[in-house]
Parts: structure tokens; sequence; C-alpha cells
């Protein structure tokens, strides 16, 4: 039988990244149960056309004016003191400049504060990256988005009909390798251990196919794991070195880095902490700095700064420097009803992801109406708040609503400046 420990566990990992815990198709039915049909198409950008023509505003390294910093500083320390996460870095970028700052402790043990600067692991972030590379090799001809799985995966579920669009925007049907008990036993035994991409998509192959292909959604890292694989086999390269060169490199990513099977995380860092695990506790989380990524490969491992996340959100909300205008403008009109599309979801207009990976927490997204990035890392992936099935700190300091502390960040945040960001709700 199962620990409580493991059903939340394994709560967590199944809908780590945009949709948190208690996503739904829109029958209302959790994100892990295939909806009756494709979710239908949404307008979640207005205007798609201009968010992909969007051009640097000229002055947008300088400081945002006092009164705008001071309403954004207010709201985050509102929302920071609701969350369970010892510390946070926030910034937010508009054309009229740019604001961070960071709150709390990078590791409360030793007394170090947050700093503006500090590295942190940024969880199923990472899935916008994946699905970039894919996009700018379909440009290339290297590949097409309706190639199927089965042209470079052999022995997935229906992989002679999932294409990769649908691992992209998670209609494929295939089951994420966190239902796997299994695997998420020994995983939660010992997180050192070093798990390759094909270990993962086969824990996931006994549990496919959850639907037939394009008539349902379930979010499943198994989906962009297997982009991942498809990218090496493409290029003959290994994923980092395609990072390197296709999106790191371009963009001046001075912190950005992908760990590569290392439990190293580059100096400066935050230390993460998490409820996950068999000695984790309401009132003594687990330390999981240290524990190997690689169960996440190319679904969640990349480690980055909030310098860097506020260049890739602008990059990934516009297509600038990454994507074609034309790869731009499918993405931004590829989100379903219940708010994901091609790698990233939307939600009143915003267009990112949201990170969750054992000790972590992210969020960044990209206003396509203003102009506007917001990215939040915060080194705890502990909800607060209203939560009956999550589970909480023992002193839990959130309010009647249960969100995870980048998540609150980012909706305070988003609120400030207009438009308040909508997070799917979380129980």
């Amino acid at each position: 039988m199962r620990s409580s420990r493991v059903l939340r566990a394994l709560a967590v990992f199944a809908a780590a990244g945009a949709l948190v815990l208690t996503a739904c198709s829109p029958s209302g039915t959790p994100s892990g149960t295939p909806s009756p049909s494709a979710p239908a198409a949404s307008t979640c950008v207005a205007d798609p056309a201009r968010a992909a023509s969007a051009t640097p505003g000229a002055r947008t390294m300088s400081a945002l004016p006092a009164a705008t910093a001071a309403k954004l500083d207010a709201a985050a320390k509102r929302a920071f003191a609701l969350g369970a996460s010892p510390g946070a870095i926030v910034g937010v970028r508009t054309p009229q400049g740019t604001w961070i700052t960071a709150y709390g402790s990078a590791d409360p043990a030793a007394g170090t504060p947050m700093r503006i600067g500090m590295h942190t692991r940024i969880g199923s972030l990472t899935k916008m990256y994946t699905t970039t590379i894919v996009l700018q090799l379909a440009e290339e001809g290297k590949l097409k988005l309706d190639d199927t799985i089965g042209q470079y995966v052999p022995g997935i579920p229906n992989g002679d009909t999932i294409t990769l669009r649908q691992l992209a925007d998670m209609t494929s049907g295939v089951a994420s390798y966190t239902m796997n008990e299994r695997l998420v036993d020994a995983y939660l035994a010992d997180p050192s251990v070093v798990y390759t991409p094909d270990q993962l998509i086969a824990a996931a192959v006994p549990l496919s196919p959850l639907f037939e292909p394009g008539t349902g959604f379930s979010y499943s890292n198994t989906n962009t794991v297997l982009l991942g694989e498809v990218i090496e086999k493409v290029t003959a390269l290994s994923f980092g070195r395609e990072l390197q060169l296709r999106i790191i490199d371009p963009l001046h990513l001075k912190n950005t880095s992908w760990p590569d099977g290392s439990t190293a995380i580059p100096a400066p860092y935050a230390h993460g902490y998490t409820l996950n695990g068999p000695d984790a506790t309401p009132t003594a989380p687990t330390d999981s700095t240290s524990w190997n990524p690689a169960w996440s490969f190319t679904a969640g491992e990349i480690i980055s700064d909030i310098d860097d996340l506020l260049t890739m959100g602008r990059a990934l909300g516009t297509g600038q420097g990454l994507v074609d205008a034309q790869s731009q403008q499918m993405r931004l009109t590829s989100f379903s009803k219940i708010g994901y599309g091609f790698g990233m979801s939307c939600s009143n207009g915003w267009v990112g992801h949201t990170g969750d990976i054992s000790g972590y927490n992210s969020s960044l997204y990209y206003d396509t109406a203003t102009d506007t990035t917001v990215a939040v890392q915060t080194n705890s992936d502990i909800a607060s708040g209203g939560c009956k099935n999550s589970p909480t700190l023992a002193d839990d300091p959130g309010d009647a609503i249960c969100q995870t502390p980048a998540v609150r960040l980012l909706v305070a945040l988003s609120g400030e400046l207009g438009t308040a960001y909508a997070p799917p709700p979380r129980s």
C-alpha cells in the first residue's frame, strides 16, 4: 500500500508545471483523467501578430519609476508573507524599465539571505525551452511538427499516430512517468540516482495510452522527455549542447545551465526545501538542494537566475531571438480552452509556465498586451493557504487560497501591473 507521503509526492510530480495540482479538463476532471474530447481552441492572446512583432523598449534596462516599484514591492511583500518559502527573488520588466528584488533567506540553517543573481532549479519552465528547440528544428526542415513519435522513438503506444505537436500541447495520451508508483517509490528512496530518459519513458509505457491521440488532455512529463529524445536524434548532439547553441548563446544567458546529471548548482545558489520524501514533516521540510534533477530531463532540469529568466520570458512571448514570426503566431494561437498550448500556458493574455521540482517553485510569464515580463524564483515547492490535499507547513502562513509560493507572487505582481494572471485552482 502506498504511504501518504508517496501519494503526496505523486500529486506534486504528476502536475508539476503550468497546471499545478488540480488542473482540470473542460469536463472538470483532474488532468490525469482523459477529457471526452479534445479541448477547443481559445483566443487567450488578443493580438498574436502584434505580440510577435514587438520591439524592445528604449528604457527597458533602466529602473522602473519609484512609485511603480513601491507598489510592486508592497504587493510582493504581502504575497511573500503568505507563502511557505524561506526566500524569493522577483523581477518585472516593462517598456518603462526593470525592477528586481529579493526577500527572505537562501539558506535558513546558515542564515544566508536571498540575493539577486542566485541560481535555482526552474523545473517545468524547462518545457518552454525544449519545445522552442523543436520549433527551431521545424523551421530548419529537420523535422515536421506532424511527424509521429514512432518515427523517432519505438515502443510508444499509439506511436504511429501521436504527433510531435500533440506531445508539445499535452494531447498525446501518453501517461506521465510520475504516475508510476514503483518509479516514484524508488526515486524518493534515493533521490541521488541518475535516471536515463529511456528509463523514464519505459515507466510510462505500461500506463499508456490514457486516451486516443488528440481526443483529450493530460499534463505529462513524458511528452517533453520524448521531445528531448527527438531533439538529440535529429541533431546528433546532446540536449545540453543544443540548448547552449540555440538558446543560451543567442540570448546571451550568462547564468542558465544544463546540469547533465550533476547534482551541483552554480554558486551562488539558494537551498531548496520540500515536503516530498519519507523524512520530511510539516515541521521539518527536507533540504532537497542536492537531489538529482536527471529525474526530469528535458521536462524540468534547467537552472537559471532572475535576469536570464526575464530575458527568456520576453523572448518566449515575442519569439524574438528564438523563432520566426510565423512560428510565434502559431504558438500564440495554440492554446486550448483550458489554457495550454505548444509547450506553454496562457491566462488573461499572460503566456508562460510555472515550474515545480522538489525544493523549488518558479513562474515565468509575459503579458502579450503590455509587453511586460514577470519572473519569480522561490526556494520551496510547498503550498500554503486553504489546501485540502496539498501538503503544507505546520504553521501554514497562507490565506484561504491554496497556492505555491511562486504562483502567489506572480498573481500579486501581475495584479499590480494591470490584468492579473489567473492560475488554475489548487486544492
